[in-house]
């Protein structure tokens, strides 16, 4: 086996459901090695908060079930949460300081992406040039490109796992929320074919 593509998940790939979901499946199947600080799963936490209260979730459930994902997420990426980035927050320079931390933790990772879908907020030429910064679509598509078949075994897991929260989805359901609410076209399109091949 060799090394592992490393990439830093910003909160904003994190946050949507399903697509969560896929991206961590992937790293399960072995594709990659997600990254994350504190920083990032506490912003999580608290949008995934908001998110359930807007559903008409009530405000403890909802609470409950965002710290219960944040756990989750850590008990089944027990590396995935670095350390030690604070001392490099505030030295990139970034058009919004807020967003230093997601920099910071992917720096320490030895990250060769931050997967985010503000690009605007990280401008190539404060971000040091051994990561690249990619939006969930294009992060999808390389990583799928790599090995569609164990992409789809990623759909196909999620599948299993479906109906546990939410309403059970078999994989061509979860292919076309990806294709259709996420814009993951290039990737479902491989996953697609890799089915049909």
């Amino acid at each position: 086996m060799g090394v592992v593509f490393t990439a830093t998940l910003d909160t904003s790939v994190l946050w949507p459901s399903l697509q969560r979901d896929f991206l961590l499946s992937l790293a399960i199947e072995g594709a990659y090695r997600p990254t994350w600080s504190s920083a990032i799963l506490a912003e999580l936490e608290f949008h995934e908060e908001a998110k359930f209260v807007r559903r008409g979730v009530l405000p403890e459930e909802a609470v409950e079930r965002a710290v219960g994902l944040v756990a989750a997420m850590r008990r089944a990426f027990a590396d995935a949460e670095v350390e030690g980035w604070e001392p490099l927050e505030g030295t990139f320079g970034l058009p919004d300081p807020d967003d230093e931390h997601v920099v910071a933790a992917a720096v320490i990772a030895g990250a060769g992406a931050i997967v985010t879908e503000n690009i605007k907020d990280f401008p190539a030429a404060k971000i040091p040039s051994s990561i690249q910064v990619l939006t969930a679509r294009e992060f999808a598509k390389n990583t799928v490109a790599l090995n569609p078949a164990h992409a789809l075994a990623a759909v196909g897991e999620m599948s299993k796992r479906s109906g546990r929260q939410g309403p059970a989805l078999n994989a061509q359901d979860i292919l076309d929320i990806l294709r259709d609410r996420y814009g993951l076209i290039e990737a479902v399109d491989m996953m697609v074919e890799a089915a049909e091949g």
